[in-house]
């Protein structure tokens, strides 16, 4: 029976990296993976980017509201297979999702029918909570409803465990590291005067960041 399977961690736990190997693995033996990423993660654009170097240009870019289940099985069916009710299970072997804490709710839960009713595996990846330790909708979707979790393990600074993930912001034209902030939009992409850190709930708070249910 096909599962869904949310792998998340701290930034730089691998998980873009885990994700190209998974594909890697599938393609190897002959099988078909589609792979996805939502548009609002504009790190790469197209591309699932590993911090390693490694790239791959995604299948699907998703967009808020967008229904997951439909999209997947146009891409594997076509328009005509899709409508026609063909088992998209035939055609295709897995699904991987690269940054999943960017969909929304009603995405995970179409990512679900898609393994219960078209029995095709899911393989999410992404981080639990934002830089202020509040959940994105969609890891705390998947926290919910997944059939299995793994936690992807990073150190912190001071060679802890990593749990936290800390933003910080660069004056334009500074060569400096920035400062910490604790306050802003939810979502920031990782780039320009935009930077984040792992870290451990020690040095979280050391950096002055506040436990949101502190």
């Amino acid at each position: 029976m096909a599962k869904l399977y949310f792998r998340y961690g701290a930034m730089n736990s691998g998980k873009s990296t885990g994700l190209l190997q998974t594909a890697y693995n599938y393609e190897e033996r002959d099988q078909r993976v589609l792979i996805i990423k939502a548009v609002v993660d504009t790190k790469g654009d197209d591309m699932v980017v590993s911090r390693l170097g490694v790239r791959r240009r995604v299948d699907l870019l998703v967009a808020e509201g967008d229904d997951l289940r439909g999209l997947v099985r146009r891409c594997a069916l076509g328009e005509r297979g899709a409508e026609e009710g063909a088992a998209v299970r035939r055609v295709l072997d897995c699904v991987l999702v690269d940054e999943a804490q960017f969909l929304s709710a009603a995405q995970v839960d179409q990512l679900m029918e898609l393994v219960l009713l078209d029995d095709v595996p899911v393989l999410a990846y992404g981080i639990r909570s934002d830089f202020r330790t509040l959940s994105f909708p969609g890891s705390r979707r998947l926290l919910e409803i997944a059939h299995s979790l793994e936690e992807l393990k990073t150190i912190c600074r001071c060679g802890r465990k990593a749990i936290f993930n800390a933003r910080r912001v660069v004056a334009p034209g500074s060569a400096g590291e920035g400062g910490y902030v604790f306050d802003g939009d939810q979502v920031a992409i990782d780039a320009g005067e935009i930077t984040y850190e792992s870290l451990c709930g020690k040095c979280y708070l050391a950096a002055g960041g506040v436990l949101a249910g502190g």
